[in-house]
């Protein structure tokens, strides 16, 4: 999914300019030690959620939403081989970064943040593979709908409903969120998710096939050697 944004800096916000809706053709699966690498183009940041080797030489930050289909398309068709092959075994290091097309992602995201950190890519695969019940691009009415769907998901994950509503009301994870929404924007021009930044050069975006991710992986592997 395609679109230009404008963060609105003090609230989960995202403002869709430019009537920017557009499909690109078309993710994913805890955190480990911080590997920076900002002369090549890329810092893992502490509050990133990781898989695979830290000090991996090859690094492969992804940007998505939620509520987003092609990120889900991703999540279900390549990611799984993707990690299997190359986090599970240590190729590479891998961040996953939201970048929310809408408010919703943001409180989808925080609900996440909120479970200890290895549950957390188990609940994003969990909203990815729920979309129907919260998600606008399903026909669910906001704001009600939807907060009632993330509700449902967050008791599946095991919090309650207070728990859930608390979660979504933590105003220091919007400045969190928005943080990384406009460095993603001004340091690699996201506009679309997902998109994929392999050692700080964007290699794409929509539902990239696992053949392809695996030769662009493979090819920058080769290089470390």
């Amino acid at each position: 999914m395609s679109r230009k944004t404008l963060l609105i800096l003090l609230a989960v916000v995202v403002v869709i300019a430019a009537g920017g809706i557009a499909w690109n053709l078309g993710l994913f699966g805890g955190s480990g030690d911080v590997a920076t690498a900002s002369r090549q183009g890329y810092e893992i940041q502490p509050s990133d959620r990781t898989l695979g080797k830290p000090k991996s030489k090859v690094v492969l930050i992804e940007y998505a939403a939620p509520s987003c289909p092609v990120c889900a398309a991703f999540n279900a068709q390549s990611f799984p081989q993707l990690k299997a092959k190359y986090m599970d075994t240590g190729k590479i290091f891998y961040a996953f970064r939201v970048f929310p097309l809408r408010a919703d992602d943001g409180s989808a995201e925080k609900i996440a943040r909120c479970l200890p950190e290895d549950k957390y890519f188990t609940f994003i695969d969990l909203l990815f593979k729920n979309q129907p019940k919260w998600d606008v691009e399903y026909g669910i009415q906001a704001p009600e709908g939807v907060h009632e769907g993330l509700i449902l998901l967050g008791r599946i994950a095991g919090m309650s409903r207070e728990q859930v509503d608390q979660c979504m009301e933590n105003k220091a994870e919007d400045d969190r969120i928005n943080k990384v929404s406009s460095e993603a924007q001004a340091r690699y021009s996201v506009n679309a998710t997902p998109t994929f930044i392999l050692n700080g050069a964007s290699i794409g975006s929509g539902n990239i096939p696992f053949d392809t991710m695996s030769k662009l992986l493979d090819t920058e592997l080769a290089k470390q050697h």
